[in-house]
Protein backbone atom coordinates (compact mmCIF):
# COMPACT_ATOMS: atom_id res chain seq x y z
CA UNK A 1 0.00 0.00 0.00
CA UNK A 2 2.79 2.30 0.87
CA UNK A 3 4.41 1.76 -2.49
CA UNK A 4 1.24 2.60 -4.33
CA UNK A 5 0.74 5.84 -2.37
CA UNK A 6 4.35 6.89 -3.04
CA UNK A 7 3.88 6.22 -6.74
CA UNK A 8 0.64 8.23 -6.75
CA UNK A 9 2.37 11.13 -4.95
CA UNK A 10 5.24 11.05 -7.45
CA UNK A 11 2.78 11.12 -10.35
CA UNK A 12 0.89 14.09 -8.86
CA UNK A 13 4.17 15.98 -8.32
CA UNK A 14 5.23 15.29 -11.92
CA UNK A 15 1.86 16.47 -13.22
CA UNK A 16 2.09 19.68 -11.17
CA UNK A 17 5.52 20.44 -12.68
CA UNK A 18 4.22 19.90 -16.21
CA UNK A 19 1.15 22.12 -15.86
CA UNK A 20 1.16 25.17 -18.19
CA UNK A 21 1.02 27.70 -15.34
CA UNK A 22 4.11 26.26 -13.60
CA UNK A 23 6.69 26.69 -16.36
CA UNK A 24 10.06 28.16 -15.35
CA UNK A 25 13.36 28.65 -17.12
CA UNK A 26 15.83 25.84 -17.15
CA UNK A 27 19.51 26.57 -16.72
CA UNK A 28 20.17 25.85 -20.40
CA UNK A 29 17.47 28.27 -21.54
CA UNK A 30 18.86 30.97 -19.26
CA UNK A 31 22.40 30.44 -20.58
CA UNK A 32 21.17 30.65 -24.18
CA UNK A 33 19.42 33.97 -23.47
CA UNK A 34 22.56 35.35 -21.82
CA UNK A 35 24.68 34.23 -24.80
CA UNK A 36 22.32 35.97 -27.23
CA UNK A 37 22.47 39.19 -25.18
CA UNK A 38 26.28 39.06 -25.16
CA UNK A 39 26.41 38.60 -28.95
CA UNK A 40 24.12 41.57 -29.47
CA UNK A 41 26.22 43.68 -27.07
CA UNK A 42 29.42 42.66 -28.87
CA UNK A 43 27.94 43.94 -32.10
CA UNK A 44 26.30 47.11 -30.75
CA UNK A 45 28.93 48.55 -28.39
CA UNK A 46 31.73 49.06 -30.96
CA UNK A 47 29.26 50.69 -33.35
CA UNK A 48 28.10 53.00 -30.58
CA UNK A 49 31.69 53.98 -29.75
CA UNK A 50 32.49 54.65 -33.42
CA UNK A 51 29.41 56.83 -33.81
CA UNK A 52 30.31 58.72 -30.64
CA UNK A 53 33.84 59.40 -31.96
CA UNK A 54 32.38 60.56 -35.28
CA UNK A 55 30.07 62.95 -33.42
CA UNK A 56 33.01 64.27 -31.36
CA UNK A 57 35.04 64.84 -34.54
CA UNK A 58 32.17 66.68 -36.24
CA UNK A 59 31.71 68.86 -33.14
CA UNK A 60 35.46 69.61 -33.09
CA UNK A 61 35.41 70.74 -36.73
CA UNK A 62 32.40 72.96 -36.06
CA UNK A 63 34.08 74.48 -32.99
CA UNK A 64 37.22 75.10 -35.05
CA UNK A 65 35.12 76.93 -37.66
CA UNK A 66 33.55 78.99 -34.87
CA UNK A 67 36.97 79.96 -33.46
CA UNK A 68 38.23 80.86 -36.95
CA UNK A 69 35.20 83.05 -37.64
CA UNK A 70 35.40 84.60 -34.15
CA UNK A 71 39.06 85.49 -34.76
CA UNK A 72 38.15 87.40 -37.91
CA UNK A 73 35.24 89.11 -36.13
CA UNK A 74 37.59 90.03 -33.25
CA UNK A 75 40.05 91.61 -35.70
CA UNK A 76 37.39 93.68 -37.45
CA UNK A 77 35.57 94.67 -34.23
CA UNK A 78 38.43 95.65 -31.94
CA UNK A 79 41.16 96.69 -34.39
CA UNK A 80 43.68 94.76 -32.30
CA UNK A 81 44.61 92.18 -34.92
CA UNK A 82 43.76 88.57 -34.20
CA UNK A 83 43.10 87.75 -30.52
CA UNK A 84 46.09 87.64 -28.17
CA UNK A 85 44.75 84.38 -26.64
CA UNK A 86 41.84 81.97 -26.67
CA UNK A 87 40.64 83.59 -23.44
CA UNK A 88 40.14 86.91 -25.26
CA UNK A 89 37.52 85.22 -27.48
CA UNK A 90 35.48 84.13 -24.44
CA UNK A 91 33.96 85.95 -21.55
CA UNK A 92 30.86 85.91 -19.39
CA UNK A 93 27.76 86.10 -21.63
CA UNK A 94 25.98 88.55 -19.30
CA UNK A 95 28.91 90.99 -19.22
CA UNK A 96 29.78 93.72 -21.70
CA UNK A 97 32.09 92.57 -24.50
CA UNK A 98 35.61 94.03 -24.52
CA UNK A 99 38.73 93.27 -26.51
CA UNK A 100 39.98 91.21 -23.53
CA UNK A 101 36.71 89.22 -23.27
CA UNK A 102 34.92 89.50 -26.62
CA UNK A 103 32.20 86.90 -25.84
CA UNK A 104 32.48 85.38 -29.32
CA UNK A 105 33.12 81.72 -28.40
CA UNK A 106 31.64 79.32 -25.84
CA UNK A 107 33.28 79.65 -22.40
CA UNK A 108 33.89 75.88 -22.27
CA UNK A 109 36.37 76.19 -25.13
CA UNK A 110 38.02 79.41 -23.93
CA UNK A 111 38.50 78.34 -20.31
CA UNK A 112 41.39 75.99 -19.47
CA UNK A 113 41.71 73.06 -20.00
CA UNK A 114 39.92 74.09 -23.25
CA UNK A 115 38.20 70.71 -23.74
CA UNK A 116 34.80 70.26 -25.33
CA UNK A 117 33.17 67.09 -26.74
CA UNK A 118 36.31 65.02 -26.17
CA UNK A 119 38.64 67.44 -27.99
CA UNK A 120 41.31 69.76 -26.58
CA UNK A 121 41.57 73.13 -28.33
CA UNK A 122 44.66 75.28 -28.61
CA UNK A 123 45.28 78.81 -29.89
CA UNK A 124 48.59 80.52 -30.55
CA UNK A 125 49.30 83.91 -32.07
CA UNK A 126 51.47 83.91 -35.20
CA UNK A 127 53.41 86.39 -37.35
CA UNK A 128 54.20 88.82 -34.50
CA UNK A 129 52.13 91.31 -32.57
CA UNK A 130 50.24 94.16 -34.20
CA UNK A 131 51.69 97.60 -33.68
CA UNK A 132 49.82 100.41 -32.04
CA UNK A 133 47.72 98.61 -29.44
CA UNK A 134 44.23 100.11 -29.34
CA UNK A 135 43.12 101.74 -26.08
CA UNK A 136 41.50 99.57 -23.39
CA UNK A 137 43.10 96.31 -24.56
CA UNK A 138 45.21 94.40 -22.04
CA UNK A 139 47.43 92.73 -24.66
CA UNK A 140 48.27 93.42 -28.28
CA UNK A 141 46.79 91.00 -30.79
CA UNK A 142 48.66 89.12 -33.49
CA UNK A 143 48.99 89.39 -37.26
CA UNK A 144 48.06 85.71 -37.60
CA UNK A 145 46.93 82.74 -35.54
CA UNK A 146 46.98 78.95 -35.40
CA UNK A 147 44.08 77.10 -33.83
CA UNK A 148 44.18 73.35 -33.18
CA UNK A 149 41.82 70.61 -32.00
CA UNK A 150 43.14 67.22 -30.91
CA UNK A 151 41.39 64.26 -29.31
CA UNK A 152 41.66 64.33 -25.52
CA UNK A 153 42.27 60.55 -25.70
CA UNK A 154 43.29 59.32 -29.17
CA UNK A 155 41.15 56.39 -30.40
CA UNK A 156 38.63 56.92 -27.57
CA UNK A 157 37.27 60.44 -28.02
CA UNK A 158 38.41 60.78 -31.65
CA UNK A 159 41.10 59.78 -34.11
CA UNK A 160 41.83 62.86 -36.23
CA UNK A 161 43.33 66.16 -35.15
CA UNK A 162 42.46 69.43 -36.89
CA UNK A 163 44.08 72.80 -37.42
CA UNK A 164 43.40 76.10 -39.11
CA UNK A 165 45.24 79.37 -39.45
CA UNK A 166 44.73 82.82 -40.96
CA UNK A 167 43.23 81.78 -44.36
CA UNK A 168 40.54 79.84 -42.45
CA UNK A 169 41.00 76.51 -44.25
CA UNK A 170 40.64 73.48 -41.95
CA UNK A 171 43.27 70.75 -42.25
CA UNK A 172 43.27 67.30 -40.63
CA UNK A 173 45.81 64.72 -39.45
CA UNK A 174 44.65 61.09 -39.16
CA UNK A 175 47.34 60.35 -36.54
CA UNK A 176 45.81 62.77 -34.01
CA UNK A 177 49.05 64.77 -33.66
CA UNK A 178 48.72 68.51 -32.95
CA UNK A 179 50.22 70.82 -35.59
CA UNK A 180 52.97 73.00 -34.13
CA UNK A 181 53.05 75.71 -36.80
CA UNK A 182 51.24 77.23 -39.77
CA UNK A 183 53.65 75.39 -42.09
CA UNK A 184 52.97 71.99 -40.55
CA UNK A 185 49.23 72.70 -40.64
CA UNK A 186 49.40 73.81 -44.27
CA UNK A 187 51.22 70.57 -45.22
CA UNK A 188 48.20 68.49 -44.07
CA UNK A 189 45.23 67.60 -46.30
CA UNK A 190 42.18 69.85 -46.16
CA UNK A 191 38.61 68.90 -45.31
Amino acid sequence: MRNQSQNANDRRRTMRLRRPGNNGFTLIELLIVIAIILVIAAIAVPNFLRSRMAANQAAAVESLRTITTASVVYDSTWGNGYPPSMTALGGVPTATATCDAAILVDQIITTPPNIKSGYAFGYTGQDGNVTGEPPNCGSPGFNGYLVTAAPAVVAQTGTDSYCSYTPGVIHFDVTGVVSASEASCDALPTL
